[in-house]
C-alpha cells in the first residue's frame, strides 16, 4: 500500500507544472549543455549535470514507474540505462545530451496530443430542467426528470421540449436542428411526434409524454456522444511500440560486445547510439509542422494524431445543411397563377405580409426581396401569425395569406391539380413552397431552398481526385438530398438521418474496414464526429458541441481547403516514413561503428543528435508545403 502511495505521489510530481515547466527545464538544460561544450564551468561540477538532473531524472523515474506498476517497457527504459551507464563511466555530456533530446521529443509529442472534452457537458445543459405539467386543468412546474409516461405537458413558444411526446392540441413549428441539423422549422399539429431538446418556435401546444428520462431523444444522443469515442484507435509512438525489442537487442549487443572486447566503453557507446532519439522525434515533429501548415489554411487540429488518421481514410461523409450549403434558405422561384398579378407583385405581397414574421422562411422572403428588388416593402397594416400554417396580413389594402397547403385547405381556398403538379417539381428539387393568396384566392407561390456553397462542387471533385469517396449523410428528406447530391456528383446518399442513423452508417463503413472522415456542423452531428476515424467540424457556423466532439475544426468554414488538408495528411505520412527509415539506418550504422570501437560515447551522442536535427529539418519542410 505504501509503495503504491509513493508511486502515486511521484506521478503527481512529474505532472506538476505542465508545459510551462517542461519548456523552462529544456531552456535551462540547453544552456547548461552549451556551457559544457565550451568547458565553461562556474560550478564545482560539469554543467551537463544540470541537464542530467532536470531532464534525465524524470525519464528514469517514469521508466521505473512503468516497470513497477505494469511492467511496461517503453523507450524511456533504454534511455535510462544509457544515462546511468554514461554517468558511471564519466561521460556526463553524453548523458545530458541524450536526456535533453528525449525530453524535447516528449514535449513535442505532448503538444500534439492535447485534448479538449467539453462537448458532453454542453449537451447536458441543453436538457430542460423543468416541465409544465397540466393536471385537472391546472398547470404546475415540475423537474423534467419527474415527468411520467402519459403526463400532459404544455409547451409555450420559445421553450425547449422536455421529453418526447405526441401533440394532443395546438399547432406550432418546431426547430429540430438539434436532432436533424436542418435549419428550417417543421410544422406540427395534433397527432405529430415531437422530440426532447427541440425548440417550440410558435404557438402553445399540449403533448402527451411517450418517452421520458433516459429514454428521451436528447438523453439518447448524450449517451451516443459519450460512447462513440470508445472504439477509436489511438496511434502509439513507434519508438514505444518497438521499445521491448529495442531494449532487448541493445542490452544483448552491449553485453556481447563487452564480453568479447573487454571494453565497457564500447558497450556504453552502443547503449547511447541505440537511444531512439530520432525515432522519438520522427513522428511528432512532422505532425507539428503539418499542424502549423493546416493552421495557415484555416484548420484547428485539436487531436495530435488526427492528421495521421486522416491519411488513412477512404471515405468522407458530409452533412448537407451548413456544410455543403450555406444553411440559410433563399427564394429560388416566384410564380404567378393569375394574369391579374405579376410575379413582381406576388413577391412584393409575400414580403409585405412576412415583414413581422419570426419564422425563418418569412425572414428569408423579406431578406431576399430587399437584396434582389432594391425596393421599399409595400405597406402592411394588419398582421397575424398562424402557428404551423403561415401568416395573415393586410398589404396595401388587400387581405394576404402566405403559408403552407394546409392553411389553404382550412380556408377552403382551392388549389388545382395543375398547380399541385407544378409545385411537385419544386418539391422534388428539395424546395419548400409558400402559397400566396389574395382576397381568398390563390394568386401564386414562392419556392425557397438552401443554396450550395460556391466552392462545394469543386471541393467534392478534388476530394475524389485524392482517392477518397464522398458520401452525403443528411437529416433532410430524400428529394432535397438527392437533388443536392446530383449537383455535386455524389453517388452515395443517405437521407432522413437522425443522430443515431449517421452514427450507424459510419459504424457500418468502419466495420467493413473503410476508415471514415465525417465533416459536419450541428449538434446532431456530434455522435458521428466522435465515432468517425476523424471528425472535422465547421468552426465558424458550427455548434460548440460539434467542435468539441471533432478532432479538427474548420475555423473559417471554407470547405475548399479540405482537399489540401487530405493531401497534407498523406504527405505528412510520407515524411514520417522517410524520417523513420533514415533514423533506423543511422542507428544501424552507428551501432556497427560502436561495436568496432570507432565511436566513443560522446561522438556517438553527437552522431545521433545530428540525426535528430536532420529529422527536424526534413519535417520543417511540411510547414510551407502546398497542394499542387
Amino acid at each position: 500500500m505504501r509503495g503504491g502511495f509513493i508511486l502515486e505521489k511521484l506521478e503527481e510530481l512529474l505532472e506538476w507544472g505542465g508545459t510551462k515547466r517542461d519548456v523552462t527545464i529544456l531552456v535551462i538544460s540547453g544552456l547548461a549543455l552549451v556551457m559544457s561544450i565550451f568547458d565553461f564551468t562556474p560550478f564545482p561540477f560539469d554543467a551537463a549535470w544540470i541537464a542530467i538532473i532536470l531532464c534525465g531524472v524524470p525519464i528514469i523515474l517514469e521508466a521505473i514507474i512503468g516497470l513497477v506498476t505494469a511492467f511496461d517497457i517503453k523507450a524511456d527504459v533504454l534511455v535510462s540505462i544509457a544515462l546511468i551507464a554514461s554517468v558511471v563511466i564519466g561521460e556526463d555530456f553524453a548523458a545530458g545530451e541524450v536526456a535533453f533530446i528525449m525530453q524535447l521529443g516528449g514535449l513535442l509529442e505532448d503538444l500534439t496530443v492535447a485534448k479538449a472534452r467539453a462537448g458532453i457537458e454542453r449537451l447536458v445543459h441543453l436538457t430542460p430542467r423543468t416541465a409544465r405539467r397540466v393536471l385537472n386543468s391546472k398547470e404546475e412546474m415540475i423537474p423534467a426528470q419527474e415527468v411520467q409516461v402519459g403526463d400532459i405537458i404544455r409547451v409555450l413558444p420559445g421553450e425547449t421540449i422536455p421529453v418526447d411526446g405526441v401533440i394532443q392540441s395546438g399547432q406550432t413549428s418546431i426547430n429540430q436542428a438539434v436532432m436533424t441539423g436542418e435549419s428550417l422549422p417543421v410544422d406540427k399539429g395534433v397527432g405529430d411526434e415531437v422530440c426532447s431538446g427541440t425548440v417550440n418556435q410558435f404557438g402553445t401546444f399540449d403533448m402527451r409524454a411517450t418517452k421520458v428520462g433516459e429514454d428521451s431523444s436528447i438523453q439518447r444522443m448524450i449517451r451516443l456522444v459519450q460512447s462513440a469515442d470508445a472504439g477509436k484507435a489511438k496511434i502509439v509512438g513507434i519508438a514505444d511500440r518497438w521499445a521491448t525489442w529495442i531494449v532487448v537487442i541493445a542490452l544483448t549487443a552491449a553485453a556481447l560486445t563487452w564480453l568479447i572486447s573487454g571494453e565497457i566503453i564500447r558497450a556504453v557507446t552502443i547503449l547511447v547510439v541505440f537511444c531512439p532519439c530520432a525515432l522519438v522525434l520522427a513522428t511528432p515533429t512532422a505532425i507539428m509542422a503539418a499542424i502549423g501548415n493546416a493552421t495557415k489554411h484555416g484548420f484547428l487540429v485539436r487531436e495530435g494524431d488526427a492528421l495521421e488518421r486522416l491519411a488513412a481514410v477512404s471515405k468522407i461523409t458530409f452533412d448537407k445543411t451548413g456544410t455543403l450549403t450555406y444553411g440559410t434558405p433563399r427564394v429560388t422561384a416566384v410564380r404567378s397563377l393569375t394574369e391579374e398579378f405579376s410575379e413582381e407583385i406576388i413577391y412584393a405581397y409575400a414580403a409585405g405580409a412576412e415583414l413581422r414574421s419570426e419564422h425563418p422562411l418569412g425572414k428569408a422572403i423579406v431578406r431576399c426581396y430587399r437584396d434582389s428588388q432594391k425596393k421599399k416593402l409595400p405597406k402592411m397594416e394588419e398582421f397575424q401569425m398562424l402557428p404551423g400554417r403561415g401568416v395573415q396580413a393586410v398589404v396595401e389594402g388587400r387581405e394576404i395569406l402566405a403559408g403552407n397547403r394546409e392553411l389553404f385547405e382550412e380556408r377552403k381556398i382551392p388549389v388545382s391539380e395543375q398547380v399541385l403538379c407544378e409545385v411537385q417539381s419544386y418539391l422534388k428539387e428539395g424546395c419548400t413552397v409558400i402559397y400566396l393568396g389574395v382576397e381568398a384566392r390563390l394568386a401564386g407561390f414562392l419556392a425557397l431552398a438552401d443554396t450550395l456553397r460556391e466552392d462545394a462542387c469543386a471541393t467534392i471533385d478534388e476530394v475524389k481526385q485524392a482517392k477518397v469517396t464522398p458520401v452525403l449523410l443528411t437529416g433532410d428528406h430524400e428529394n432535397a438530398a438527392h437533388h443536392i447530391a446530383g449537383q455535386l456528383h455524389i453517388d452515395e446518399v443517405h437521407a432522413n438521418c437522425l443522430p443515431e442513423d449517421k452514427l450507424n452508417w459510419i459504424d457500418s463503413y468502419q466495420r467493413a474496414k473503410k476508415q471514415v472522415c465525417m465533416i459536419g456542423d450541428g449538434i446532431n452531428d456530434a455522435p458521428a464526429l466522435k465515432k468517425a476515424y476523424v471528425g472535422i467540424a465547421m468552426g465558424g457556423v458550427g455548434s460548440d458541441i460539434a467542435v468539441d466532439a471533432a478532432d479538427i475544426a474548420l475555423v473559417n468554414d471554407e470547405i475548399r481547403e479540405l482537399p489540401h488538408l487530405i493531401c497534407l495528411a498523406k504527405r505528412m505520412m510520407v515524411t514520417i516514413k522517410c524520417n523513420l527509415t533514415f533514423s533506423m539506418m543511422l542507428n544501424f550504422v552507428a551501432i556497427v561503428l560502436a561495436i568496432t570501437g570507432i565511436l566513443n560515447p560522446v561522438v556517438g551522442a553527437l552522431v545521433h543528435n545530428a540525426g535528430s536535427v536532420l529529422v527536424i529539418i526534413n519535417s520543417a519542410f511540411l510547414l510551407k508545403w502546398r497542394k499542387k
